[in-house]
């Protein structure tokens, strides 16, 4: 279900089940791209279809399953890249794009037309992970899906700092947010958050400690 008085387009592109998103407003023409990757031309068409024009890009991280397209995007259309500061400084790919690059600290917005996006600061899987936050709707990346969350074992990942960001950001949002997530892996491709509460594991520890227990848990 989408939030009403939003454009939103959700894409699943590429072998690793990646969404990629369209967002702006039904009244505008602009859209942003968040994590453009794997088939840029299918985004692209996806943006004609709508009547829409692709004015940004978003990163929600910089792991390449995210940002594969930013290239491609990229000379095709001569656009901002918006990613939190933090993950510029983490990632050699975004260091390469340097002239596009949109440094965003936490809780900024970020204007796509008439629509404004509050850039949500969500460290834990990478430093400079970011969730956007807008009309009632959480475009999540790779912190929170359904059903699970980033995974913390990777380069830049933290554990703690996944808590925190589950914890004291997302978790604090109204349960009626509708919750769209980096990767289908789910058997749903979104949920409220509240009903992502009841369903997601990684959701329900009281404690840091018995979060990093079953976040670290050696996998068989």
């Amino acid at each position: 279900m989408k939030p009403a008085n939003l454009y939103l387009r959700q894409l699943l592109l590429g072998p690793m089940e990646n969404f990629v998103y369209l967002v702006g407003s039904p009244k505008d023409k602009e859209v942003a791209v968040v994590d453009p990757a794997w088939d840029v031309e299918a985004i692209q068409q996806a943006a004609a279809q709508d009547g829409k024009t692709i004015s940004c890009a978003i990163v929600s991280h910089s792991h390449l399953d995210h940002i594969n397209g930013l290239p491609e995007l990229l000379r095709a259309h001569d656009v901002p890249v918006y990613a939190q500061k933090d993950e510029v400084e983490f990632s050699n790919e975004l260091r390469r794009i340097s002239d596009a690059v949109k440094p965003v600290s936490p809780g900024d917005e970020i204007s796509i037309g008439s629509l404004r996006l509050k850039a949500l600061h969500t460290p834990g899987h990478t430093p400079g992970s970011q969730c956007l936050y807008f009309h009632d709707a959480l475009v999540s990346g790779d912190t929170l899906f359904i059903e699970a969350c980033g995974r913390c074992d990777l380069r830049g990942g933290d554990p703690e700092a996944m808590y925190r960001s589950l914890s004291q950001v997302l978790l604090k949002l109204p349960d009626h947010t509708q919750l769209f997530p980096g990767h289908d892996y789910s058997n749903v491709p979104t949920s409220s958050l509240g009903e992502a509460k009841k369903r997601n594991p990684y959701l329900q520890f009281a404690n840091l400690q018995s979060f990093i227990g079953y976040r670290m848990r050696p996998r068989g």
